[in-house]
């Protein structure tokens, strides 16, 4: 229990502590607009990469929707926001796009997650083409135009916020009852089962979750380009937040964070180099999957806890 209290009270003073590192660096210009744009960008990354290695590396489902759910809550803030601009219109338009997310990803989950490996990605895949071919043909959306002079409401501030409070829900899933029902599904899910463990369930728990997340980061993003448009959320963009998962380590959130933020610092460093970013980029990503194969770090996790259980065992023995 004193372990906990420690290691809930040293996350908070990081939380608080990167918060004000990163307000100070701008107060004093070390962070200019463009490395802002930078970390705001990252910042929505880890949202998505979070929330789909819940799904891929915790819960074991290998999921190519995510794009399709982040559309979703993109476009619920910029129809709301745009119809009435304040900020408590963006905080509800960011609960409707949750809310209109798991309804989605209950949709989806309900008949596809008794699908497994290639069969689950391709239909989690088809399902988020349907969504965004349904918004590229409604008028509420303005069709394939897209919507544009979205009212700006996520500034930096707000996108660490969620950054936050997502990391938070998630990690203390995974420490739950059900995050745990979740990891044997993924060892091993016919053992899993024959223990009495509704698989369905908490696999459908893990997607839904992940859902919510992807469009707490399609808020952010529309708000904070204030420009979105259906071709966005395509396949690509799926694959694209799965690389960050992969790269990172599938299984460990920490390694999530290090790899968006890797790969963003990256793709900002190459943006002089035109065409010619996206070779240097891949041959990056290959070099690391050769010589890293199982991620950055793998399965591992910072871990306050396991620090202080370690440190009080070490003062036991001596």
């Amino acid at each position: 229990m004193k372990a906990n209290l420690k290691s809930n009270l040293c996350w908070l003073i990081l939380m608080i502590a990167g918060f004000y590192l990163i307000n100070t660096l701008i107060l004093v210009g070390v962070i200019d607009s463009f490395l802002e744009n930078m970390l705001v960008t990252i910042g929505i990354n880890i949202i998505l990469a979070v929330g789909l290695n819940l799904v891929i590396g915790f819960a074991g489902q290998f999921s190519l929707g995510h794009a399709g759910f982040m559309a979703v809550g993109a476009y619920a803030t910029a129809i709301i926001t745009s119809k009435t601009a304040t900020a408590g219109a963006f905080y509800g338009s960011i609960v409707v796009g949750i809310i209109i997310a798991i309804i989605a990803a209950l949709i989806v989950g309900i008949p596809t997650l008794r699908l497994r490996g290639d069969y689950l990605a391709i239909a989690t895949m088809g399902a988020a083409e349907i969504i965004r071919i349904i918004i590229n043909n409604l008028k509420i959306t303005n069709g394939p135009s897209g919507m544009f002079n979205i009212p700006q409401f996520a500034t930096w501030p707000v996108v660490y916020i969620m950054i936050c409070v997502t990391t938070i829900v998630i990690v203390n899933f995974i420490h739950s009852r059900g995050g745990r029902a979740a990891l044997s599904v993924r060892e091993d899910e016919i053992a899993a089962e024959s223990m009495g463990i509704n698989t369905t369930k908490w696999k459908l728990a893990a997607f839904v979750l992940g859902a919510a997340t992807a469009a707490v980061a399609g808020s952010m993003q529309a708000s904070y380009l204030q420009t979105i448009a259906p071709s966005t959320f395509g396949i690509m963009e799926s694959i694209s937040i799965l690389i960050i998962v992969v790269l990172g380590g599938v299984g460990s959130i920490t390694g999530s964070f290090v790899a968006a933020i890797i790969l963003g610092i990256v793709d900002t460093a190459l943006q002089n180099f035109g065409a010619l970013r996206m070779v240097i980029y891949a041959v990056v990503l290959v070099l690391i999957m050769i010589f890293k194969p199982s991620g950055i770090l793998g399965t591992w996790e910072l871990s306050f806890k396991r620090l202080f259980n370690r440190k009080g065992k070490e003062r036991a023995q001596s």
